[in-house]
C-alpha cells in the first residue's frame, strides 16, 4: 500500500528530492586538486616540467631524423670527384646527426682509416648524449611522482587517524572518510604525472634508437665508400 501511494504521488517531487543528491555527488578537478593539499604543488610542478621535457624532445628527434634520400649519394659523387669543400658544405647544409657524422669523417679524409672511424665513432657518442640529455629527468619523474603520491596519502591516513583519537568519544565516519579522500587525491595525481613520464620516456627512447640506426647504417656506409676506388 505504501509503495502504491508513492507510484500515485506526483512524479516530479520525487525528482526534485533526488536532484539535490546529484548535486552533492559531483566535483570538479580544481576542487579535487585543493583536496590534495601542498603536495599537489610539486606534482603539478613535475607535470608541466613532463609536458616541457616531451615536447622539446620529440620536436628536436623529428627534425634529427629528417635525412635526405640523396645525401649519401652526393655525398659519394663529391668524394670521388675529389670535391671535398663540396662535400663539407652538403654537410653543414643538412645539418642533422648523421650529416655532422659524415662532416667530421669527411675533415679527416686523407689519414688513417682508423683515425676516420674513431673520429666519427666519438662524433656518434656526441650526437647520442644530445639527444638523450633531458631523459633522465623524465625517468626520474616516472618514478618519482607516485612516491610523492604515496606519501601524500601516508600523511593524509596519519592526519586522519590523528583527528579520530582527538575526538575521543564523539567519532564521526567524516572524520575518517574525509582523510581518506584527501589522501587519495595525491595517488591519483603523482600515478597520472608518471604514467605520462613513464610512457613519454620509453616512446623517445624507441625513436632515438631508431635515430641511433639510422646513424650507424650512414657511418658504416661512409666507411664502405672511403674503401671505394676513385672513379
Amino acid at each position: 500500500m505504501i509503495l502504491t501511494a508513492i507510484l500515485q504521488s506526483d512524479p516530479s517531487s520525487v525528482v526534485a528530492e533526488a536532484v539535490p543528491v546529484q548535486e552533492e555527488l559531483s566535483f570538479s578537478l580544481i576542487d579535487m586538486a585543493i583536496k590534495g593539499g601542498w603536495l599537489m604543488i610539486p606534482l603539478f610542478l613535475l607535470s608541466i616540467l613532463t609536458i616541457y621535457i616531451f615536447a622539446q624532445k620529440w620536436w628536436d628527434i623529428r627534425k634529427a631524423s629528417v635525412i635526405d634520400e640523396n645525401f649519401m649519394k652526393d655525398i659519394r659523387d663529391y668524394i670521388h670527384q675529389g670535391k671535398i669543400n663540396a662535400a663539407l658544405s652538403l654537410c653543414k647544409k643538412n645539418d642533422t646527426p648523421v650529416s655532422r657524422l659524415i662532416e667530421k669523417g669527411v675533415e679527416r679524409i686523407g689519414r688513417p682509416l682508423q683515425d676516420i672511424q674513431t673520429a666519427v665513432e666519438n662524433m656518434g657518442n656526441v650526437e647520442v648524449a644530445r639527444l638523450e640529455k633531458g631523459l633522465p629527468m623524465l625517468a626520474t619523474i616516472a618514478g618519482g611522482a607516485p612516491m610523492i603520491g604515496f606519501l601524500g596519502t601516508v600523511i593524509g591516513m596519519v592526519q586522519a587517524f590523528y583527528n579520530m583519537s582527538a575526538a575521543g568519544n564523539n567519532i564521526d565516519i567524516t572524520l575518517l572518510s574525509g582523510g581518506i579522500y584527501t589522501a587519495m587525491v595525491t595517488t591519483v595525481a603523482g600515478l597520472i604525472v608518471g604514467i605520462l613520464a613513464y610512457f613519454g620516456y620509453n616512446y623517445l627512447t624507441a625513436r632515438i634508437s631508431d635515430l641511433v640506426f639510422k646513424m650507424q647504417n650512414n657511418t658504416i656506409e661512409f666507411m664502405d665508400l672511403l674503401h671505394e676506388p676513385a672513379k
